[in-house]
């Protein structure tokens, strides 16, 4: 998606370690006419697909769903990383490790939101080792419910994260994949 791409030249910022810095548009501060486009994409790409439910993670990939969600018309539900108070009944859970904040979280979904009527969209900001995109497919796989495909705004394509996914016959459509990134130089270069 040549927009993305080209929001991501201008306003991301490449940082040690392989991370790639996008808070002005997308995980911070939030263009939401840019995600309105990116739902609009992902519409096409999953044309045909019968999805009645977004999937995404605690906390950055909310804002993306939500606008995605409106786009599809369907519910978002969310994956809670920290269990509380008001979480009743009984839950999916898995373990995901975060690659930007190099830990492992349990991730939550209550059973009353999750089941074997539903088919999930997941979608997410970012996709690197793959973790929690495989967190969230243990916790469909949990339910019964039927994974439709996975939406991702940033792949990061010299990571396991998309091969892996692929690897498993999912349809995954990221709407950039970003192929190498020096922090040195700033410079980004993506995938055709």
């Amino acid at each position: 998606m040549k927009l993305l791409e080209e929001k991501i030249r201008k306003e991301g910022n490449v940082k040690e370690g392989n991370v790639l810095k996008v808070d002005a548009f997308l995980n911070h501060q939030m263009d939401v006419e840019l995600f309105h486009e990116m739902g609009l994409e992902w519409k096409r790409l999953f044309e045909g697909k019968n999805i009645n439910k977004i999937l995404t993670i605690e906390a950055s990939g909310i804002g993306i769903a939500c606008v995605a969600a409106e786009v599809f018309h369907v519910p978002v539900v969310f994956a809670k990383k920290t269990a509380s108070i008001n979480l009743d009944g009984e839950m999916y859970t898995s373990k995901v490790e975060s690659f930007t904040k190099k830990k492992v979280f349990d991730i939550i979904v209550s059973k009353k939101f999750l089941g074997p009527d539903d088919h999930i969209l997941i979608i997410d900001d970012f996709l690197a080792n793959g973790c929690a995109v495989m967190g969230l497919i243990d916790l469909i796989n949990e339910s019964g419910a039927t994974l439709e495909g996975v939406g991702i705004a940033i792949e990061k394509g010299f990571q396991n994260g998309g091969k892996l996914i692929r690897e498993r016959g999912i349809q995954l459509e990221s709407l950039a994949i970003v192929e190498s990134m020096d922090a040195a130089t700033g410079e980004i270069t993506f995938r055709n």
